[in-house]
């Protein structure tokens, strides 16, 4: 049974045994020609080229050539006893069957095969029987039984042909047009995180700006007005003084809340022109200060043109460093030191407090700082350093290396 299946098909099986019922039926029913009455043979001479026949069919799937090969003579015999139209039909799909499941330049050589024969049919009828018409008429039939069969698988092949090309294009069309979706999803998700780090880095820089700004003045607010709370002796001059502090740290945290309202509110963008300068360093240093903490600027070399980002990412930091100090230093003195030169050096040290923290904190303003020098492609550190609290930053000079 193994060797069965791999010999033929279930479905060729099926075509033979309808052939050899249709084969039968048609000897029973002297569905044949003889070439003369002295010409004849008994029926079961007629079976021997008929099962031949069927036999070579069993492999029209599984070896169309040999099959072919086989049927050749048993077809031959058919024809000399006199042509049946069972056999002929039969030998007609063995035909089909080569040309269809072999190789293409088989068909090809089949189909030249074919039309010689056939031509050669009607020559030798019609010499032999000195009958052009009859002739003719012969190799018209083996044309029919012969030649036909070939085109049709010929034909047959093409439209598969062409039906497996296009398959393949519409394959080819939809893998394509899944990977230009698959590229769209991939495009939406990239645009959807460029979205978010936007967002991101807007909130962080929104963050960075109402810390700096606003706690410096509400942190310099809330130190005077508990030193005017806590000691009850204070002169009418310290009063003043302390008072015209909280006065103008009010109103310039106003101001600057007013600024970032309205730049959040519009959308546009920020006026370098408004931006604050190294060169308002000394007034932010003169009105930083404790009853027991006093602050100085020191600035060495000539101060260049620098890059907006830089310039404001240094008044940040002094700023920053500077409200610290007025939050958690010791009595004493905050030393502020701006060096200019190849990189902008800025150098902040504050007496270390030993009774804890005036104000509370949360530590985002050494997060600030750490994150506007690493902007700039700068460097940040802070840190106790010999009894006092040192914040140390470098920041490049030049506009392409300070670019972010």
């Amino acid at each position: 049974m193994h060797l069965i299946r791999r010999a033929t098909t279930r479905q060729d099986a099926l075509i033979v045994a309808a052939a050899l019922a249709g084969g039968l039926l048609m000897l029973a029913a002297h569905g044949y020609s003889t070439w003369s009455d002295d010409w004849d043979f008994p029926f079961w001479v007629r079976l021997v080229p008929l099962l031949g026949l069927c036999a070579a069919m069993l492999l029209r799937r599984t070896a169309p050539l040999t099959g072919l090969a086989l049927a050749t003579p048993f077809n031959l015999a058919d024809v000399a006893f006199g042509p049946s139209i069972a056999t002929a039909m039969i030998y007609g799909d063995a035909l089909y069957a080569a040309s269809l499941y072999g190789r293409r330049r088989t068909a090809e050589w089949l189909l030249g095969a074919t039309v010689l024969a056939s031509l050669a049919v009607a020559a030798g009828v019609g010499t032999g029987l000195r009958d052009v018409a009859v002739g003719v008429v012969a190799g018209a039939v083996a044309g029919l039984v012969w030649v036909a069969p070939v085109l049709t698988a010929m034909a047959v092949r093409e439209h598969r042909f062409r039906a497996e090309a296009e398959r393949r294009r519409a394959e080819a069309e939809r893998e394509r047009a899944e990977a230009e979706r698959e590229r769209a999803e991939q495009v939406a998700r990239l645009a959807e995180l460029d979205r978010r780090a936007a967002v991101t880095a807007e909130r962080a820089r929104m963050a960075r700006e109402l810390h700096d700004v606003i706690a410096n003045h509400l942190s310099a607010v809330a130190l005077h007005s508990s030193a005017v709370l806590r000691v009850p002796d204070l002169d009418r001059a310290e009063i003043e003084r302390a008072m015209e502090v909280i006065r103008e740290n009010s109103v310039a945290g106003l101001a600057e809340m007013r600024r970032m309202i309205g730049l959040l509110r519009d959308g546009a963008a920020e006026d370098p022109a408004t931006r604050p300068r190294l060169a308002e360093l000394d007034r932010l240093v003169r009105h930083t200060g404790r009853s027991d903490l006093s602050a100085f600027l020191e600035l060495v070399g000539e101060p260049p043109e620098l890059p907006a980002a830089v310039e404001l990412a240094a008044y940040r930091i002094v700023q920053e460093s500077l409200t610290n100090a007025l939050k958690h230093a010791g009595p004493g003195r905050a030393e502020v030191r701006v060096e200019y030169g190849p990189r902008l050096v800025i150098d902040v040290s504050s007496p270390l407090g030993r009774d804890g923290a005036r104000l509370p904190g949360t530590g985002s303003g050494l997060v600030g700082m750490r994150e506007r020098a690493a902007m700039l492609a700068g460097e940040f550190d802070a840190g106790p350093d010999g009894g006092r609290w040192r914040v140390h930053a470098e920041l490049p000079v030049d506009r392409t290396e300070a670019a972010p």
